[in-house]
């Protein structure tokens, strides 16, 4: 399927400008974009662009600014570099310290500009909802690769990131095709999220009181 019949299969779904707005839908549509930063940013940023600028999806509020060539070139770039990163352990954990402080707020950015049409209360609502869902999202990523990365063999490691790939493709394929699947899906995802961070701060926690008795 080339690009142009994939954004011919999604249009109905994103291109709002011929059709009322349905703030569900937005709603929707502004969670999974806090989820999906949260995961995999860069390749969000130039799905959403090149779908916009290739493929005749208007994107609603304003993220049509994904589509500018600028972003678009950046965007790619990085989400290559990220690819490659993301299977190397000791990279890996450094790049997702680094992106603790890059992927919440796009998160936030991201979810708030769906709403740029309507009005800035409910643009702030979604930022928050967007930055917090990125956040969670991150943080239970990078905590369960940081633990994965201690093993010594490197296959482990890939097999993790391949999983997070297969993640995002079939997240963005759900949220845009059927987002009540996808909020039910992201609802169980939040709820294990949570749990996986309960359970990496008791460990966190343990090995200092550890640290500290010797």
């Amino acid at each position: 399927m080339d690009i142009q019949s994939l954004g011919s299969s999604l249009e109905p779904l994103l291109n709002w400008s011929n059709a009322p707005l349905n703030m569900p839908s937005l709603m929707a549509l502004a969670a999974g974009l806090g989820w999906a930063s949260g995961l995999r940013l860069y390749a969000l940023i130039f799905t959403l662009g090149a779908l916009d600028r290739f493929a005749g999806v208007t994107l609603p509020g304003d993220l049509s600014v994904l589509s500018n060539v600028w972003v678009l070139g950046i965007s790619g770039l990085l989400l290559l570099t990220e690819f490659f990163a993301d299977k190397i352990p000791w990279l890996d954990s450094v790049w997702d310290s680094i992106h603790t402080f890059i992927r919440i707020p796009a998160g936030a950015a991201l979810a708030g500009m769906v709403m740029g049409d309507q009005g800035s209360a409910m643009q702030i609502a979604t930022a928050l909802l967007g930055g917090t869902l990125a956040a969670g999202t991150h943080f239970a990523k990078a905590g369960t690769r940081a633990a994965i990365n201690t093993s010594p063999e490197p296959f482990t490691n890939v097999a993790a990131s391949t999983a997070e790939d297969a993640m995002f493709a079939g997240g963005m394929w759900a949220m845009l095709n059927y987002p009540l699947l996808f909020l039910g899906g992201l609802a169980v995802f939040v709820i294990l999220a949570v749990v996986l961070i309960w359970l990496m701060w008791r460990f966190v926690r343990r090995l200092f009181q550890r640290v500290k008795t010797v």
